[in-house]
Parts: C-alpha cells; structure tokens; sequence
C-alpha cells in the first residue's frame, strides 16, 4: 500500500469520525413516566438521536431525569446496561453513546433501561440521509443564577432548603449562558426529522399540583415538537447554579409550562432560519479522566465552629413569634406613634412624661434581639445542612482512599454543532470560559452526561465550601477545574481537525 494511503487511512480512524459522505439521521421517543405517578399535563421521555456517517455510528440520548446514576431513580448500572444492548443488537460501540439526564426531578418507570434501549432501536430503524444545520438562540427571561456575592465576600444560594441571606448583606450574583444552542437535522425536501437543543438551567421549577413532570426542559421539547413534528432533544448545558427565574416566588403557583414553552420558543426563532447542508462531518472521541477527591477536614471543622459561634449568639428576649409579629406590624403601620394614637403621646409630652416612648425603646430593644435570633437561625440552617453535605463527601472520599475520581468524558461534532461533555454538575461560569476559549460559534459543554459526580463548581467558588449548596455538595479539589477544561479545550480542538 502506498505510504500516502497509510497516512491517509490511519488520520481516518483515529478521527473517529467521517467526512465527504453523507450523514444518515434517525430519532425517536419513548415515554418513561413512572405508571403511579402520572401527571395529566406532563409526561417523561427518553428522547434518542442515531447518526451515521460511513463507518461511524453514533448515539445520542436526552433522558427526562435527574440524573444518569448516583442520585434520582436510575441505577448506577443503567448507562452499562444500555450500551451493552446495543453492541449486541445494533453493533453500535459502546464508546459512542451519549447520555444526558435533563436534571428534571421526575420519577421515571423502573424499566428505564429497556425504554431507552426500545428508543435507540426505533431511532435507528428510521435511518435516512439528512442535512444538517447548527445555530445559537438566545433566551434570557427564565433563568437566573443562584449564587450571591455578599457584602462580607461570602458567598450564598437560594435554595428551598434554607432562607435567602437578608437583602441588606446582598451585593450581587453570578452569571447565566443565555444561548440556546441548536442542531437541526432534515431530509433533503426539508421536512425535519430531529432537532437537539441545548440549554442551561436547573428545570426544577415543577407543577403547581406538584404531580410528576418533565419540567420546563419536557415543555420546551414539547413546544418545538408541535411546531416542527420532530423529535426534540433537550440537552442539559452547565446549569449547575442556575435556577429557573423567581424560584422561590410565593406569590403566584410553581409552574414550569409558561417557562418552557418560552424556551422552546425562543429556539424555534432561530431554527426556522437554519437551512442544513450536505456532507456533515459527524466525529466522536471518547476519553477518560481523573479528577482529584477534596480533604474536607478543615472545611468541616471551620463549619462546626462556625456553628457553635451561632448556636452561642443566640440571646434571650421577651418577645415570642406572636408578639414580634404584633410589634413588627404597629411599627410599619406608625413607626413615630407605635404603641398609641398620636394624641396620647402629645398628652404624655403636655404632663412632662415619656412612658409610651420608653415602652416603644423597650419594645425595638426586644425586637431587635428578637430578630437577631432569627438571622442567627437562618445562618445556622444553611450551615447545618452545608456542613452535613461536607460530611457525607469526606466520608466518602476516605472510604475510596482518596484516589482519584474516573470521568468519562466525550466529544461529538456533526457539522458545525461541537459538543464536550462531563458527568458532574458544571456550573455557568464553566461553560463561558470554554466558549471563550473556542472563539467559534456553536460550541457548547453539557454536564450531567455518562455518570453523575455530583455538583463541580470552580476553583474559586470552592473557596467558599460550605456556604452554598455547590460548592459543598461537592467531592472534587479545586485542581479539577483547570484539568478538566484543559482536556475539553483539546476535545473541541481535535474534533475540528
């Protein structure tokens, strides 16, 4: 054989990939919903996605779930099982299937594994020659990011689990990737056969009957599914610390549908405008990484000490909640006249005495104390249950010796569409640095895919462990940021070799 031939054909496979030949697409849905739990306005899918360029073959799948093992309802053997049916049956190598979990809290059936293999298997019967486009949409208007830089550099979250910081100590928060990023897959007429969407945001906002839900990522799908008649795949991007907007808003009922049909939306205006074209390379890289696992010892004993200074703090004060709630509201009502009309306290003045200002004195003392015990409380529940997320991720560090934390980690190009992704919880921040570093468009970092490893914020969040829900619900040391985003910048780099 020629050496030029050599060269040529060892290039083509080691790409994993293939170009200048035309790129077969086939997509298809399965409903997951657990039969006990069943929702009259939602339901939870496994959305799969099978492409096919010359001799390379692969899958992409968008599960309706928290998670793909380690926490929610599917097991650690669920990403195994699956990719083992489908080198049997389909010849498809396991090193090129792709699983994200949208990071919905919804309570999928006990077969999961079976649906999602029945999807891939329907997806691929349905085989054709597409085109293939890619776009970035912009949705702004549903998302914000949990994180709160207060006035004393800490930083802290909001989260259901304890109260918000007080909005005096509040100075800022962080940022949110407001891009959608879009891949349009269509027959050579036009008509659409798959849509993926990619996007980053917690979809934890839930029904108002609080009843079983895909979330606003399943309603988002939904939308575009209607409007297209394809199969819409939602992506989970670095959503870590990005909840949906106003979500702990009590004033009116919790209700992902208007959040994602907005999201849904807003993709389909820039879909429409996407026109695909032939002969796209379709390239997938499978690689493995180790992370290094966090002492948490002094974390912990910083907290505990932090929680003791609280319990201690705590002073005595005649008022109970009653009367504080009493006082608080006569003091918004007449902040100068509190404790009686004003007339009386004219009276008291005209006879040269001042009791109702002295009650009103005794009475700010005691609410103040009152409501010093109540910040002190809110601090202590925070640090409380930081401190056991601490505990839990020490434990279980010790138990693996400290070794390091394996990571799969994958990189798929179909056309102009890039994607790098990690099996932890990534945070915004993450993602923004690594669409800077690319300087191209349409390249995208998904989270939540291939595994589970928990919440992965950064090395500079991870010096504030203990104070939000990330950077304690965390088993990674802060070294992991800069190897991971090294490995993803070399991903996104060879994928366009």
């Amino acid at each position: 054989m020629p050496l030029v031939l050599c060269i040529h054909l060892a290039l083509a496979i080691n790409c994993s990939g293939a170009e200048g030949t035309s790129l077969l697409a086939g997509a298809a849905k399965v409903d997951i919903t657990h039969p006990g739990t069943v929702s009259t306005r939602d339901r939870l899918h496994a959305r799969a996605l099978v492409l096919r360029s010359g001799e390379t073959t692969a899958v992409v799948v968008a599960v309706d779930a928290v998670a793909i093992g380690g926490i929610g309802p599917i097991g650690n053997d669920y990403l195994g099982k699956v990719r083992a049916a489908l080198k049997m049956e389909l010849g498809i190598d396991p090193g090129r299937v792709i699983v994200n979990a949208s990071h919905c809290h919804g309570t999928v059936c006990a077969d999961v594994a079976e649906k999602t293999i029945e999807a891939v298997r329907k997806a691929h019967a349905g085989l054709r020659p597409v085109l293939a486009s890619a776009g970035t949409g912009r949705e702004d208007r549903i998302q914000e990011n949990r994180r709160l830089r207060l006035k004393d550099g800490r930083e802290a979250d909001v989260r259901h689990a304890y109260p918000v910081a007080p909005d005096s100590e509040i100075v800022g928060s962080g940022p949110i990737d407001p891009d959608i990023g879009l891949l349009r897959l269509d027959e050579p007429d036009g008509k659409p056969v798959a849509v993926v969407f990619h996007f980053a945001c917690h979809p934890i906002m839930g029904l108002p009957d609080g009843s079983n839900t895909a979330d606003l990522s399943g309603f988002a799908s939904r939308t575009i599914e209607d409007s297209l008649g394809c199969t819409a795949l939602f992506l989970q991007g670095c959503g870590g610390d990005i909840n949906p907007i106003r979500y702990k808003d009590t004033t009116q009922p919790r209700d992902a549908e208007p959040l994602g049909m907005m999201l849904g939306t807003s993709a389909l205006k820039t879909l429409r405008t996407l026109r695909g074209k032939p002969d796209a390379p379709l390239r997938v890289i499978n690689e493995r990484m180790e992370v290094p696992r966090a002492e948490l010892t002094r974390d912990i004993a910083r907290l505990e000490t932090k929680k003791e200074a609280l319990v201690a703090s705590l002073q005595g004060t005649s008022l109970d909640l009653k009367g504080f709630l009493e006082l608080s509201a006569r003091q918004g009502l007449a902040p100068d006249f509190p404790s009686a009309p004003a007339h009386q306290y004219l009276h008291e003045e005209r006879l040269g005495r001042a009791d109702l200002k002295y009650l009103d004195a005794a009475n700010r003392k005691n609410m103040q104390a009152y409501l010093a015990n109540i910040r002190a409380m809110e601090e202590l529940t925070r640090v409380q249950t930081n401190l056991a997320l601490l505990r839990r991720h020490q434990k279980d560090n010790q138990e693996a010796g400290m070794r390091p934390v394996p990571a799969e980690l994958m990189g798929l190009r179909v056309g102009e569409f890039s994607l790098v992704t990690f099996p932890g919880e990534l945070v915004a921040q993450i993602g923004l640095n690594l669409k800077k570093a690319a300087g191209k468009p349409n390249h995208h970092v998904s989270g939540y895919t291939n595994g589970y490893l928990f919440y992965c914020p950064t090395a500079s969040q991870l010096k504030n462990r203990g104070g939000a829900q990330e950077d304690s619900d965390c088993l990674l040391a802060p070294e992991w940021q800069a190897l991971f985003e090294t490995k993803a910048r070399n991903l996104f780099g060879r994928l366009h070799q």
